[in-house]
Protein backbone atom coordinates (compact mmCIF):
# COMPACT_ATOMS: atom_id res chain seq x y z
CA UNK A 1 0.00 0.00 0.00
CA UNK A 2 1.19 3.73 -1.02
CA UNK A 3 2.06 5.89 1.58
CA UNK A 4 2.57 9.61 1.44
CA UNK A 5 5.83 11.37 2.22
CA UNK A 6 5.60 13.16 5.38
CA UNK A 7 5.26 16.17 6.30
CA UNK A 8 7.58 16.78 9.22
CA UNK A 9 11.50 15.31 9.06
CA UNK A 10 13.53 16.70 11.96
CA UNK A 11 16.59 14.80 11.08
CA UNK A 12 16.79 17.54 8.12
CA UNK A 13 17.49 21.08 8.59
CA UNK A 14 15.47 23.45 6.56
CA UNK A 15 17.44 24.97 4.15
CA UNK A 16 15.95 27.87 2.11
CA UNK A 17 17.55 27.48 -1.14
CA UNK A 18 21.20 28.53 -0.60
CA UNK A 19 22.72 26.55 -3.34
CA UNK A 20 24.57 27.29 -5.95
CA UNK A 21 22.74 24.63 -8.36
CA UNK A 22 19.09 22.84 -8.54
CA UNK A 23 21.44 19.59 -8.95
CA UNK A 24 22.83 20.87 -5.39
CA UNK A 25 18.96 21.48 -3.75
CA UNK A 26 18.26 17.91 -5.44
CA UNK A 27 21.24 16.49 -3.46
CA UNK A 28 20.60 17.89 -0.28
CA UNK A 29 16.66 17.04 -0.13
CA UNK A 30 17.50 13.74 -0.84
CA UNK A 31 19.43 13.51 2.67
CA UNK A 32 15.25 13.68 4.09
CA UNK A 33 12.24 11.93 3.79
CA UNK A 34 10.36 14.76 1.68
CA UNK A 35 8.93 14.22 -1.51
CA UNK A 36 5.72 14.47 -4.20
CA UNK A 37 2.74 12.94 -4.02
CA UNK A 38 0.44 12.39 -7.13
CA UNK A 39 -3.44 11.83 -6.37
CA UNK A 40 -6.13 11.19 -8.67
CA UNK A 41 -9.35 13.16 -9.56
CA UNK A 42 -11.50 11.18 -6.27
CA UNK A 43 -8.44 11.93 -3.82
CA UNK A 44 -6.68 8.30 -4.07
CA UNK A 45 -2.55 7.87 -3.76
CA UNK A 46 -1.90 6.78 -7.12
CA UNK A 47 2.12 7.95 -7.34
CA UNK A 48 4.52 8.30 -4.69
CA UNK A 49 8.37 10.04 -5.46
CA UNK A 50 10.70 10.58 -2.38
CA UNK A 51 13.42 13.38 -3.21
CA UNK A 52 15.81 10.52 -2.53
CA UNK A 53 14.01 8.60 -5.16
CA UNK A 54 13.69 11.55 -7.05
CA UNK A 55 17.43 12.27 -7.26
CA UNK A 56 18.39 8.66 -7.81
CA UNK A 57 15.86 8.32 -10.86
CA UNK A 58 17.32 11.70 -12.21
CA UNK A 59 21.04 10.25 -12.17
CA UNK A 60 19.74 7.76 -14.29
CA UNK A 61 17.87 9.49 -16.93
CA UNK A 62 21.16 11.82 -16.97
CA UNK A 63 23.11 9.04 -17.99
CA UNK A 64 21.27 7.72 -20.30
CA UNK A 65 20.76 11.13 -22.16
CA UNK A 66 24.68 11.25 -22.16
CA UNK A 67 24.69 8.08 -23.42
CA UNK A 68 22.53 9.11 -26.67
CA UNK A 69 24.54 11.60 -26.98
CA UNK A 70 23.17 14.64 -26.03
CA UNK A 71 25.37 18.11 -25.67
CA UNK A 72 25.27 20.53 -22.97
CA UNK A 73 22.55 22.74 -23.88
CA UNK A 74 20.37 20.74 -26.17
CA UNK A 75 16.96 21.39 -25.65
CA UNK A 76 14.10 18.47 -24.61
CA UNK A 77 10.62 19.15 -24.40
CA UNK A 78 8.75 17.33 -21.91
CA UNK A 79 4.97 17.24 -21.96
CA UNK A 80 3.53 18.86 -19.01
CA UNK A 81 1.16 16.04 -17.86
CA UNK A 82 1.14 16.64 -13.44
CA UNK A 83 2.97 13.35 -13.06
CA UNK A 84 5.96 11.69 -11.69
CA UNK A 85 7.38 11.09 -15.12
CA UNK A 86 7.76 14.76 -15.58
CA UNK A 87 9.78 15.60 -12.62
CA UNK A 88 11.83 13.04 -13.00
CA UNK A 89 12.61 13.58 -16.70
CA UNK A 90 12.91 17.30 -16.05
CA UNK A 91 15.51 16.65 -12.95
CA UNK A 92 17.17 14.09 -15.07
CA UNK A 93 18.17 16.59 -17.35
CA UNK A 94 19.55 18.84 -15.23
CA UNK A 95 22.08 16.14 -14.71
CA UNK A 96 23.11 16.00 -17.76
CA UNK A 97 23.26 19.75 -18.59
CA UNK A 98 20.52 19.40 -21.20
CA UNK A 99 17.63 22.01 -21.13
CA UNK A 100 14.32 20.93 -19.96
CA UNK A 101 11.13 22.60 -21.63
CA UNK A 102 7.33 22.25 -19.95
CA UNK A 103 5.14 22.42 -22.84
CA UNK A 104 1.74 22.89 -22.22
CA UNK A 105 -1.62 20.25 -22.61
CA UNK A 106 -4.27 20.35 -25.35
CA UNK A 107 -7.17 20.98 -23.02
CA UNK A 108 -5.49 25.00 -23.43
CA UNK A 109 -5.55 25.12 -26.39
CA UNK A 110 -9.32 23.49 -27.53
CA UNK A 111 -8.93 21.51 -30.66
CA UNK A 112 -6.59 18.92 -32.56
CA UNK A 113 -5.32 21.33 -35.26
CA UNK A 114 -4.67 24.72 -32.74
CA UNK A 115 -3.01 22.30 -30.28
CA UNK A 116 -0.76 20.28 -33.09
CA UNK A 117 0.14 24.03 -34.20
CA UNK A 118 0.86 25.86 -31.20
CA UNK A 119 3.04 22.74 -30.16
CA UNK A 120 5.20 22.73 -33.30
CA UNK A 121 5.81 26.44 -32.79
CA UNK A 122 7.06 26.39 -29.24
CA UNK A 123 9.36 23.44 -30.11
CA UNK A 124 10.56 25.00 -33.24
CA UNK A 125 11.03 27.78 -31.12
CA UNK A 126 13.63 26.36 -28.67
CA UNK A 127 15.31 24.36 -31.21
CA UNK A 128 14.30 20.76 -29.53
CA UNK A 129 15.97 17.67 -30.47
CA UNK A 130 13.52 15.39 -28.27
CA UNK A 131 10.38 14.95 -26.99
CA UNK A 132 9.08 13.22 -24.10
CA UNK A 133 5.28 12.38 -24.05
CA UNK A 134 2.78 10.63 -22.34
CA UNK A 135 1.30 7.20 -24.72
CA UNK A 136 -2.08 9.20 -23.90
CA UNK A 137 -0.82 12.22 -26.58
CA UNK A 138 1.58 10.59 -28.30
CA UNK A 139 -0.44 10.58 -31.84
CA UNK A 140 -0.69 14.15 -31.57
CA UNK A 141 3.17 15.12 -30.66
CA UNK A 142 4.42 13.02 -33.08
CA UNK A 143 2.28 14.87 -35.70
CA UNK A 144 3.64 17.98 -34.04
CA UNK A 145 7.22 16.80 -34.23
CA UNK A 146 7.39 15.51 -37.89
CA UNK A 147 10.48 16.72 -39.01
CA UNK A 148 13.89 15.04 -38.99
CA UNK A 149 16.10 17.10 -36.27
CA UNK A 150 14.50 15.30 -33.12
CA UNK A 151 17.64 12.51 -31.81
CA UNK A 152 14.50 11.01 -29.91
CA UNK A 153 10.71 11.15 -29.59
CA UNK A 154 8.42 9.31 -27.75
CA UNK A 155 6.85 8.18 -24.27
CA UNK A 156 9.21 7.45 -21.25
CA UNK A 157 9.03 3.83 -21.54
CA UNK A 158 10.04 4.03 -24.75
CA UNK A 159 13.30 6.07 -23.77
CA UNK A 160 14.27 3.86 -21.86
CA UNK A 161 14.25 1.20 -23.84
CA UNK A 162 16.57 3.10 -26.79
CA UNK A 163 18.54 5.16 -23.87
CA UNK A 164 20.21 1.60 -23.34
CA UNK A 165 23.71 3.39 -22.47
CA UNK A 166 24.74 5.45 -19.75
CA UNK A 167 27.43 7.56 -20.22
CA UNK A 168 29.28 9.82 -17.52
CA UNK A 169 26.70 12.97 -15.39
CA UNK A 170 27.40 16.36 -16.62
CA UNK A 171 26.61 18.80 -13.87
CA UNK A 172 25.68 22.62 -14.15
CA UNK A 173 27.26 25.69 -12.88
CA UNK A 174 25.52 28.55 -11.36
CA UNK A 175 25.20 30.84 -14.55
CA UNK A 176 24.71 28.06 -16.61
CA UNK A 177 20.21 27.99 -18.47
CA UNK A 178 18.41 25.53 -16.16
CA UNK A 179 15.07 25.80 -18.24
CA UNK A 180 13.08 27.23 -20.62
CA UNK A 181 9.87 28.83 -19.63
CA UNK A 182 7.17 29.57 -22.47
CA UNK A 183 4.67 32.70 -20.53
CA UNK A 184 0.96 32.55 -20.81
CA UNK A 185 0.79 34.55 -23.58
CA UNK A 186 3.08 32.64 -26.29
CA UNK A 187 0.79 31.77 -28.82
CA UNK A 188 1.81 33.46 -32.30
CA UNK A 189 4.94 34.15 -31.75
CA UNK A 190 6.33 31.93 -29.07
CA UNK A 191 9.27 33.53 -26.66
CA UNK A 192 11.08 30.70 -24.17
CA UNK A 193 12.20 32.67 -21.38
CA UNK A 194 15.83 31.58 -20.51
CA UNK A 195 16.13 30.97 -16.49
CA UNK A 196 19.62 30.24 -14.99
CA UNK A 197 20.58 28.08 -12.11
CA UNK A 198 21.35 31.14 -10.09
CA UNK A 199 17.98 33.18 -10.99
CA UNK A 200 16.17 29.99 -10.03
CA UNK A 201 17.61 29.46 -6.43
CA UNK A 202 17.60 33.17 -5.64
CA UNK A 203 13.81 33.24 -6.21
CA UNK A 204 13.37 30.37 -4.99
CA UNK A 205 15.12 31.59 -1.63
CA UNK A 206 12.95 34.95 -1.63
CA UNK A 207 9.28 32.98 -2.31
CA UNK A 208 10.77 30.41 0.40
CA UNK A 209 12.59 32.70 2.94
CA UNK A 210 10.93 35.86 2.94
CA UNK A 211 7.48 35.52 0.94
CA UNK A 212 5.63 32.95 2.39
CA UNK A 213 8.12 31.95 5.59
CA UNK A 214 8.33 28.38 5.36
CA UNK A 215 7.83 26.78 8.88
CA UNK A 216 8.97 22.86 9.69
CA UNK A 217 5.71 21.79 9.41
CA UNK A 218 4.56 23.42 6.22
CA UNK A 219 2.75 20.75 3.27
CA UNK A 220 1.82 22.33 0.01
CA UNK A 221 -1.18 21.36 -2.20
CA UNK A 222 -1.47 22.22 -5.73
CA UNK A 223 -3.06 21.79 -8.91
CA UNK A 224 -1.33 24.02 -11.11
CA UNK A 225 0.19 22.90 -14.24
CA UNK A 226 3.88 21.93 -14.47
CA UNK A 227 4.00 24.23 -18.16
CA UNK A 228 3.16 27.23 -16.22
CA UNK A 229 5.66 29.54 -13.68
CA UNK A 230 3.55 29.42 -10.98
CA UNK A 231 3.10 25.71 -10.82
CA UNK A 232 6.60 24.88 -12.05
CA UNK A 233 8.79 27.32 -10.00
CA UNK A 234 6.45 28.18 -7.36
CA UNK A 235 4.95 24.54 -6.03
CA UNK A 236 7.26 22.45 -7.29
CA UNK A 237 10.96 23.87 -7.60
CA UNK A 238 10.77 25.91 -4.46
CA UNK A 239 8.91 23.55 -2.54
CA UNK A 240 12.12 21.04 -3.48
CA UNK A 241 14.33 23.61 -3.09
CA UNK A 242 13.29 24.18 0.52
CA UNK A 243 12.84 20.58 1.22
CA UNK A 244 8.89 20.60 1.30
CA UNK A 245 6.43 17.77 1.19
CA UNK A 246 4.02 18.42 -2.12
CA UNK A 247 0.52 16.89 -2.75
CA UNK A 248 -0.60 17.38 -6.46
CA UNK A 249 -3.97 17.07 -7.97
CA UNK A 250 -3.46 16.90 -11.84
CA UNK A 251 -5.50 20.38 -13.33
CA UNK A 252 -8.04 18.53 -15.70
CA UNK A 253 -8.76 17.05 -12.34
CA UNK A 254 -9.47 20.46 -10.35
CA UNK A 255 -11.15 21.52 -13.48
CA UNK A 256 -13.78 18.28 -12.98
CA UNK A 257 -13.41 18.53 -9.16
CA UNK A 258 -12.40 21.67 -7.77
CA UNK A 259 -13.62 20.68 -4.18
CA UNK A 260 -10.81 17.77 -4.29
CA UNK A 261 -8.30 20.56 -4.02
CA UNK A 262 -9.57 21.66 -0.39
CA UNK A 263 -10.65 18.36 0.20
CA UNK A 264 -6.53 17.14 -0.23
CA UNK A 265 -6.11 20.82 1.82
CA UNK A 266 -8.32 19.26 4.93
CA UNK A 267 -7.02 15.64 4.93
CA UNK A 268 -3.23 16.42 4.67
CA UNK A 269 -3.61 19.21 7.06
CA UNK A 270 -1.88 21.00 4.36
CA UNK A 271 -0.62 24.74 5.06
CA UNK A 272 0.15 26.21 1.89
CA UNK A 273 -1.65 26.47 -1.60
CA UNK A 274 -1.57 28.77 -4.52
CA UNK A 275 -3.88 30.09 -6.94
CA UNK A 276 -5.30 32.37 -9.63
CA UNK A 277 -8.42 34.15 -8.68
CA UNK A 278 -10.05 31.74 -10.36
CA UNK A 279 -9.92 28.40 -8.21
CA UNK A 280 -10.76 30.39 -4.89
CA UNK A 281 -14.20 31.28 -7.33
CA UNK A 282 -15.11 28.05 -8.52
CA UNK A 283 -15.09 26.81 -5.03
CA UNK A 284 -17.26 29.13 -3.65
CA UNK A 285 -19.45 28.72 -6.52
CA UNK A 286 -19.19 25.24 -6.22
CA UNK A 287 -19.29 24.46 -2.23
CA UNK A 288 -22.59 22.70 -0.44
CA UNK A 289 -23.38 21.65 2.78
CA UNK A 290 -22.39 18.42 2.65
CA UNK A 291 -18.83 19.49 1.49
CA UNK A 292 -18.33 22.10 3.73
CA UNK A 293 -19.04 19.70 7.38
CA UNK A 294 -16.03 17.40 5.39
CA UNK A 295 -13.09 20.20 5.57
CA UNK A 296 -11.30 20.96 8.53
CA UNK A 297 -9.27 23.92 7.24
CA UNK A 298 -7.88 25.10 10.45
CA UNK A 299 -4.16 24.54 9.38
CA UNK A 300 -4.41 25.93 6.44
CA UNK A 301 -1.65 28.85 7.09
CA UNK A 302 -1.14 30.59 3.05
CA UNK A 303 -3.58 31.06 0.42
CA UNK A 304 -1.16 32.41 -2.12
CA UNK A 305 -2.82 34.56 -4.64
CA UNK A 306 -1.15 35.58 -8.28
CA UNK A 307 -1.50 35.18 -12.04
CA UNK A 308 -4.08 37.25 -12.85
CA UNK A 309 -6.17 40.38 -11.83
CA UNK A 310 -6.46 39.58 -7.73
CA UNK A 311 -10.30 40.20 -7.13
CA UNK A 312 -11.39 41.08 -3.70
CA UNK A 313 -14.75 40.70 -3.97
CA UNK A 314 -13.85 37.01 -4.96
CA UNK A 315 -11.50 36.98 -2.02
CA UNK A 316 -14.06 37.90 0.44
CA UNK A 317 -16.75 35.65 -0.80
CA UNK A 318 -14.60 32.59 -0.25
CA UNK A 319 -13.30 33.62 3.26
CA UNK A 320 -17.13 33.81 4.15
CA UNK A 321 -17.84 30.61 2.78
CA UNK A 322 -15.61 28.71 4.25
CA UNK A 323 -15.17 30.06 7.33
CA UNK A 324 -17.46 27.47 9.12
CA UNK A 325 -14.98 25.04 8.22
CA UNK A 326 -11.83 26.76 10.12
CA UNK A 327 -10.38 29.09 7.12
CA UNK A 328 -9.12 32.57 8.42
CA UNK A 329 -9.45 35.63 6.19
CA UNK A 330 -5.96 36.71 7.11
CA UNK A 331 -4.79 33.31 5.33
CA UNK A 332 -4.83 35.01 1.84
CA UNK A 333 -1.43 36.34 0.93
CA UNK A 334 -1.25 38.27 -1.90
CA UNK A 335 1.60 38.59 -4.53
CA UNK A 336 2.56 39.60 -8.14
CA UNK A 337 5.23 37.98 -10.55
CA UNK A 338 6.35 36.79 -14.05
CA UNK A 339 7.67 34.38 -15.91
CA UNK A 340 10.37 36.92 -17.20
CA UNK A 341 11.55 37.34 -13.14
CA UNK A 342 11.22 33.22 -12.81
CA UNK A 343 8.23 34.02 -10.66
CA UNK A 344 7.96 36.00 -7.77
CA UNK A 345 8.33 40.03 -7.74
CA UNK A 346 6.48 41.10 -4.37
CA UNK A 347 4.29 38.96 -1.15
CA UNK A 348 2.41 40.56 1.36
CA UNK A 349 3.24 39.76 4.71
CA UNK A 350 2.03 36.64 6.09
CA UNK A 351 -1.10 36.74 7.97
CA UNK A 352 -2.65 40.32 7.00
CA UNK A 353 -5.15 39.24 4.50
CA UNK A 354 -6.43 41.16 1.50
CA UNK A 355 -5.79 44.89 1.65
CA UNK A 356 -7.02 47.55 -0.44
CA UNK A 357 -6.42 51.08 -2.37
CA UNK A 358 -9.64 52.61 -3.08
CA UNK A 359 -8.25 54.47 -6.29
CA UNK A 360 -10.32 57.08 -7.87
CA UNK A 361 -11.92 56.16 -11.50
CA UNK A 362 -10.35 59.43 -12.95
CA UNK A 363 -7.40 58.98 -11.94
CA UNK A 364 -7.74 55.22 -13.94
CA UNK A 365 -9.48 57.10 -17.14
CA UNK A 366 -6.48 59.39 -17.15
CA UNK A 367 -8.86 62.13 -16.68
CA UNK A 368 -7.44 63.33 -13.45
CA UNK A 369 -3.53 63.04 -12.40
CA UNK A 370 -3.22 61.34 -8.65
CA UNK A 371 -1.61 64.40 -7.40
CA UNK A 372 -4.80 66.45 -8.41
CA UNK A 373 -6.90 64.45 -6.49
CA UNK A 374 -8.19 64.21 -3.14
CA UNK A 375 -6.21 61.29 -1.20
CA UNK A 376 -7.83 61.03 2.44
CA UNK A 377 -7.17 57.82 3.97
CA UNK A 378 -8.66 59.66 7.51
CA UNK A 379 -12.27 59.20 6.61
CA UNK A 380 -12.33 56.33 4.13
CA UNK A 381 -13.98 57.70 0.99
CA UNK A 382 -10.47 57.58 -0.83
CA UNK A 383 -8.26 55.11 0.86
CA UNK A 384 -6.52 51.95 1.73
CA UNK A 385 -7.99 49.43 4.07
CA UNK A 386 -8.15 45.81 5.32
CA UNK A 387 -11.44 43.97 3.00
CA UNK A 388 -12.52 41.05 5.10
CA UNK A 389 -14.60 42.34 7.61
CA UNK A 390 -13.40 45.77 8.03
CA UNK A 391 -13.49 46.89 4.88
CA UNK A 392 -13.03 50.96 3.99
CA UNK A 393 -15.76 51.35 1.31
CA UNK A 394 -16.75 48.66 -1.14
CA UNK A 395 -15.00 45.40 -2.26
CA UNK A 396 -15.76 46.60 -5.73
CA UNK A 397 -16.41 49.68 -7.19
CA UNK A 398 -17.85 52.53 -5.17
CA UNK A 399 -18.24 56.60 -4.73
CA UNK A 400 -16.34 56.91 -7.87
CA UNK A 401 -13.66 54.79 -7.11
CA UNK A 402 -12.25 50.84 -7.44
CA UNK A 403 -10.40 48.67 -5.26
CA UNK A 404 -7.29 47.72 -6.06
CA UNK A 405 -5.58 45.08 -3.96
CA UNK A 406 -1.99 45.39 -2.57
CA UNK A 407 0.34 42.86 -4.00
CA UNK A 408 2.82 43.69 -1.17
CA UNK A 409 6.35 44.60 -1.36
CA UNK A 410 9.39 43.51 -3.28
CA UNK A 411 11.15 41.01 -2.61
CA UNK A 412 14.83 41.99 -0.81
CA UNK A 413 17.54 42.80 -3.60
CA UNK A 414 14.75 43.92 -6.09
CA UNK A 415 13.93 47.36 -7.29
CA UNK A 416 10.36 48.26 -8.66
CA UNK A 417 9.89 51.62 -10.71
CA UNK A 418 6.71 53.03 -11.89
CA UNK A 419 7.77 54.92 -15.25
CA UNK A 420 5.76 57.07 -17.63
CA UNK A 421 5.68 56.58 -21.33
CA UNK A 422 8.71 59.33 -21.85
CA UNK A 423 10.77 56.82 -19.20
CA UNK A 424 10.67 59.69 -16.08
CA UNK A 425 10.37 57.64 -13.09
CA UNK A 426 6.85 58.51 -11.08
CA UNK A 427 5.93 59.53 -7.58
CA UNK A 428 3.53 57.35 -5.34
CA UNK A 429 -0.01 56.49 -6.16
CA UNK A 430 1.01 57.87 -9.87
CA UNK A 431 0.17 54.98 -12.89
CA UNK A 432 2.61 54.27 -15.11
CA UNK A 433 4.30 50.74 -16.62
CA UNK A 434 6.45 48.52 -14.20
CA UNK A 435 9.33 48.14 -14.22
CA UNK A 436 11.63 45.60 -12.26
CA UNK A 437 15.01 44.98 -11.53
CA UNK A 438 16.91 42.05 -9.24
CA UNK A 439 18.89 38.82 -9.23
CA UNK A 440 16.12 36.76 -10.78
CA UNK A 441 15.04 38.33 -14.03
CA UNK A 442 15.71 36.25 -17.13
CA UNK A 443 18.84 36.01 -19.13
CA UNK A 444 16.83 36.36 -22.24
CA UNK A 445 13.91 35.18 -24.34
CA UNK A 446 15.79 32.46 -26.04
CA UNK A 447 17.42 32.44 -29.54
CA UNK A 448 15.07 36.26 -30.15
CA UNK A 449 17.51 39.20 -29.28
CA UNK A 450 15.19 41.44 -30.86
CA UNK A 451 12.30 40.72 -28.39
CA UNK A 452 14.69 40.66 -25.33
CA UNK A 453 15.93 43.94 -26.09
CA UNK A 454 12.18 45.15 -26.53
CA UNK A 455 11.74 44.42 -23.07
CA UNK A 456 15.11 44.24 -21.20
CA UNK A 457 17.91 46.94 -20.92
CA UNK A 458 21.37 46.65 -20.66
CA UNK A 459 21.59 47.88 -17.19
CA UNK A 460 19.27 45.46 -16.55
CA UNK A 461 15.42 46.42 -16.12
CA UNK A 462 13.00 44.35 -17.13
CA UNK A 463 9.89 46.18 -18.66
CA UNK A 464 7.71 44.13 -17.44
CA UNK A 465 4.18 44.95 -19.41
CA UNK A 466 2.29 45.93 -16.54
CA UNK A 467 0.38 49.18 -15.17
CA UNK A 468 0.24 49.75 -11.54
CA UNK A 469 1.77 52.25 -9.07
CA UNK A 470 3.37 52.43 -5.66
CA UNK A 471 2.32 53.24 -2.37
CA UNK A 472 3.87 53.48 0.92
CA UNK A 473 6.98 50.77 -0.66
CA UNK A 474 3.88 48.22 -1.93
CA UNK A 475 3.17 47.76 -5.36
CA UNK A 476 -0.60 47.49 -7.22
CA UNK A 477 -1.34 46.74 -10.26
CA UNK A 478 -4.14 47.84 -12.62
CA UNK A 479 -3.50 45.69 -15.61
CA UNK A 480 -1.39 45.02 -18.73
CA UNK A 481 -0.78 47.87 -20.80
CA UNK A 482 -1.74 46.12 -23.90
CA UNK A 483 -5.10 45.20 -22.42
CA UNK A 484 -6.37 48.84 -22.25
CA UNK A 485 -8.28 50.30 -24.31
CA UNK A 486 -8.79 54.42 -25.11
CA UNK A 487 -11.72 55.81 -26.55
CA UNK A 488 -11.72 59.52 -27.06
CA UNK A 489 -8.42 60.09 -24.92
CA UNK A 490 -10.56 58.19 -22.16
CA UNK A 491 -8.56 55.01 -20.47
CA UNK A 492 -11.03 52.26 -19.84
CA UNK A 493 -9.75 48.79 -18.44
CA UNK A 494 -10.95 45.50 -19.23
CA UNK A 495 -11.46 44.17 -16.06
CA UNK A 496 -14.05 46.93 -14.88
CA UNK A 497 -16.25 46.64 -18.12
CA UNK A 498 -15.65 42.59 -17.03
CA UNK A 499 -16.49 42.99 -13.47
CA UNK A 500 -19.95 45.13 -14.48
CA UNK A 501 -21.39 42.81 -16.59
CA UNK A 502 -20.80 40.08 -14.15
CA UNK A 503 -22.66 41.34 -11.52
CA UNK A 504 -26.29 40.52 -14.01
CA UNK A 505 -27.55 37.45 -12.61
CA UNK A 506 -26.15 34.42 -14.18
CA UNK A 507 -22.42 35.74 -15.30
CA UNK A 508 -19.87 34.31 -14.13
CA UNK A 509 -15.88 35.88 -14.37
CA UNK A 510 -14.57 34.33 -17.27
CA UNK A 511 -17.73 34.78 -19.39
CA UNK A 512 -16.75 38.11 -20.82
CA UNK A 513 -13.83 39.39 -22.41
CA UNK A 514 -13.66 43.25 -23.26
CA UNK A 515 -11.32 44.37 -26.38
CA UNK A 516 -10.95 47.15 -28.71
CA UNK A 517 -11.19 46.63 -32.56
CA UNK A 518 -9.94 49.13 -35.05
CA UNK A 519 -12.49 51.58 -36.42
CA UNK A 520 -12.70 54.76 -38.82
CA UNK A 521 -10.06 57.66 -38.25
CA UNK A 522 -7.84 55.54 -36.10
CA UNK A 523 -9.82 55.47 -32.97
CA UNK A 524 -10.86 51.92 -31.06
CA UNK A 525 -13.86 50.64 -31.09
CA UNK A 526 -15.03 48.85 -27.79
CA UNK A 527 -16.62 45.45 -27.91
CA UNK A 528 -16.98 43.57 -25.56
CA UNK A 529 -17.95 39.58 -26.00
CA UNK A 530 -19.99 37.54 -23.98
CA UNK A 531 -20.60 33.81 -24.04
CA UNK A 532 -24.17 33.33 -24.35
CA UNK A 533 -26.67 30.23 -23.28
CA UNK A 534 -29.88 31.62 -24.55
CA UNK A 535 -31.31 29.82 -28.16
CA UNK A 536 -34.13 32.36 -28.59
CA UNK A 537 -32.73 35.32 -30.94
CA UNK A 538 -35.45 37.46 -28.84
CA UNK A 539 -33.78 36.47 -25.40
CA UNK A 540 -30.63 37.16 -26.90
CA UNK A 541 -31.48 40.32 -27.76
CA UNK A 542 -33.08 41.57 -24.61
CA UNK A 543 -29.94 40.17 -22.65
CA UNK A 544 -27.43 42.26 -25.39
CA UNK A 545 -29.30 45.29 -24.43
CA UNK A 546 -28.95 44.17 -20.40
CA UNK A 547 -25.34 44.38 -21.17
CA UNK A 548 -25.28 46.89 -22.71
CA UNK A 549 -27.35 48.93 -20.49
CA UNK A 550 -25.01 47.86 -17.44
CA UNK A 551 -21.93 48.86 -18.91
CA UNK A 552 -23.07 52.28 -19.62
CA UNK A 553 -24.71 52.56 -15.97
CA UNK A 554 -21.06 51.15 -14.10
CA UNK A 555 -18.30 52.19 -16.48
CA UNK A 556 -19.83 55.06 -18.62
CA UNK A 557 -19.17 53.93 -21.66
CA UNK A 558 -21.04 53.03 -24.68
CA UNK A 559 -19.88 49.22 -26.50
CA UNK A 560 -20.65 47.13 -29.08
CA UNK A 561 -21.91 43.64 -27.64
CA UNK A 562 -21.56 40.41 -29.35
CA UNK A 563 -22.88 36.85 -27.52
CA UNK A 564 -20.90 34.24 -28.85
CA UNK A 565 -21.53 30.30 -27.74
CA UNK A 566 -20.57 29.16 -23.89
CA UNK A 567 -17.20 28.13 -23.37
CA UNK A 568 -15.38 29.61 -26.74
CA UNK A 569 -13.43 32.44 -25.25
CA UNK A 570 -9.63 31.63 -24.96
CA UNK A 571 -7.92 30.81 -22.20
CA UNK A 572 -4.09 31.06 -21.42
CA UNK A 573 -2.18 28.10 -20.26
CA UNK A 574 -2.81 29.05 -16.74
CA UNK A 575 -6.95 28.57 -17.28
CA UNK A 576 -7.25 32.53 -17.10
CA UNK A 577 -9.25 34.40 -19.86
CA UNK A 578 -6.86 35.46 -23.02
CA UNK A 579 -8.12 38.86 -24.34
CA UNK A 580 -5.19 38.80 -27.05
CA UNK A 581 -6.62 35.75 -28.61
CA UNK A 582 -10.09 36.62 -28.04
CA UNK A 583 -9.46 39.53 -29.99
CA UNK A 584 -7.50 37.74 -32.59
CA UNK A 585 -9.66 34.83 -32.91
CA UNK A 586 -12.82 37.67 -33.40
CA UNK A 587 -11.30 39.06 -35.77
CA UNK A 588 -9.65 36.07 -38.05
CA UNK A 589 -13.51 34.60 -37.89
CA UNK A 590 -12.38 31.82 -35.53
CA UNK A 591 -14.86 33.25 -33.04
CA UNK A 592 -18.05 33.68 -34.21
CA UNK A 593 -20.92 35.94 -33.14
CA UNK A 594 -24.25 34.76 -32.34
CA UNK A 595 -27.16 35.75 -34.16
CA UNK A 596 -29.20 38.53 -32.10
Amino acid sequence: MLEATPTLDADLPRRFADFPTLVDAVEYAAKGLRGINFYSSRGELEDVVSYKDLRDQAEDIGARLVGLGFEAGERIALIAQTSADFVRFFIGCQYASVLPVPLLLPTSFGGHEGYVRQLARQMDSCGATAVITPEIMKDLVLEAASDQRFRFKGTPEEFFATATEKGELRLPQPDDLTYLQYSSGSTRFPHGIAVTHKSLMSNCHGMGYHGVKLVDDDRCVSWLPFYHDMGLVGTFLTSLSCQVTVDYLATEDFARRPMMWLSLMSRNQATITYSPTFGFDICARRLGPEALAALDLRKWRVAGIGGDMIRADVMDRFAKAFAPAGFKPTTFVASYGLAECTLAVSFMPVDTGIQIDLMDERILSGELSSQAAKYDRVDGSYGVGPINGHIVGSPNHADGCRSVVNCGRPLPDYDVEIRDSDQNILNDHEIGRVFLRGPSIMREYFGDPESTRQVLSEDGWLDTGDMGYMLDGYIYIVGRAKDLIIVNGRNHWPQDIEWAVEQLPGMRSGDIAAISLPGEDAEEVPVVLVQCRLRDPEARRVFARQVRAQISTAVGISCRIELVAPRTLPRTSSGKLSRARARAEFISGGLTALAH
